[in-house]
């Protein structure tokens, strides 16, 4: 790896100029969840640490799977309402690009605490270092961020905390950071689109609903023919399990990445995509549930699980391997 006496001009030049290492905790993983609690390390260039910030947020509303983040309905009451924060967040994250581990769903849940302030974070990319981690091929058992910090030999002290959480990412991102510098690795460097717009509630009381900026469905690039699924259909997904290699995942609708990339990563992952929707189906990936395609249709009629994009990125952290 590259020490620290490295020259400047041995440094990629097209390296960003900063990071904020970004990790929070929500009541959940759907478009209405919130955030409860956000930590960012900012990072310089190299990887340095310059500073550490972490707040909660009161979701107002139910904290959510309080045995995953502990924090509870008494602990969040006397926290500041993220319109509270989202300044000094700003000045965070303002400049440099966001690092995350699962960076999309990190990123889509701060877009839309921003959108619902009447905001926009001040984030124009992001990084993943699931991504970078499988550009670097690092021998990884799996994607989690355990299993990153132990490739490091980084130690974790409170897991799902949002600041230790965020300092482990920043510990384990640095020497990867290195290793791509030195190995001339172009990073995995993606655009953030902010929300745009936000729908008022139909009824009293009803939570108002995020409209993303988002990619046509058909992306901008021809169709490709892919590999046939080398492994067998283990049947449909099951709330709360993983998903498993082999599975039919067919998606409908915009997506707020565009479509070709998230089919990639699930083919990269071991999934076989779908392009209708029939019984043998595991899984419908939709961001619009109540809508009347056909694919959501026939989805209902078999009773097929049916995920939005957020979920299902975060499905995709840990696919378990195909019998036998």
């Amino acid at each position: 790896m590259l020490d620290d006496r490295t020259t400047a001009a041995a440094w990629p030049p097209a390296y960003p100029q900063g990071y904020a290492v970004v990790d929070v905790e929500t009541t959940g993983l759907s478009a209405h969840d919130r955030i409860v609690s956000a930590a960012v390390y900012r990072l310089d260039a190299r990887g340095e640490v310059e500073d550490h910030w972490y707040t909660l947020v009161n979701p107002e509303r139910d904290p959510g799977p309080v045995w995953i983040h502990g924090l509870t309905s008494d602990v969040l009451e006397g926290a500041p309402l993220f319109p509270d924060v989202a300044a000094e967040f700003s000045e965070r994250l303002d400049g440099r690009v966001l690092v995350a581990h699962n960076a999309y769903f990190d990123w889509t849940m701060i877009a839309r605490e921003y959108a619902r302030a009447e905001r926009t974070a001040p984030v124009r990319q992001r990084l993943c270092t699931m991504a970078l981690a499988k550009e670097l091929a690092l021998p990884l058992p799996n994607m989690k961020l355990e299993s990153l910090a132990a490739h490091f030999g980084v130690r974790q002290e409170r897991a799902h905390h949002a600041l230790d959480d965020a300092r482990v990412l920043a510990e384990a991102f640095r020497p990867s950071l290195h290793t791509a510098a030195e190995r001339g690795v172009r990073l995995p460097l993606l655009e953030c689109l902010p929300l745009v717009e936000w729908s008022a509630p139909p009824t009293a009381g009803t939570p108002r609903v995020g409209r993303q900026a988002a990619y046509r469905s058909g992306g901008w690039r021809p169709s490709r023919r892919r590999p046939a699924c080398p492994y067998p259909n283990p049947g449909r997904y099951e709330a709360d399990k993983p998903l498993k290699q082999g599975m039919r995942v067919a998606f409908s609708g915009d997506t707020s990445v565009e479509r070709e990339l998230l089919e990639d990563r699930a083919v990269e992952a071991g999934l076989h995509i779908a392009g209708s929707v029939s019984r043998l189906t595991s899984l419908l990936v939709t961001n619009d549930p109540d809508a009347g395609t056909s694919k959501v249709v026939k989805a209902k009629s078999f009773g097929t699980p049916i995920v939005d994009e957020a979920a299902f990125t975060h499905l995709l952290r840990d696919v378990a391997p195909a019998d036998g």
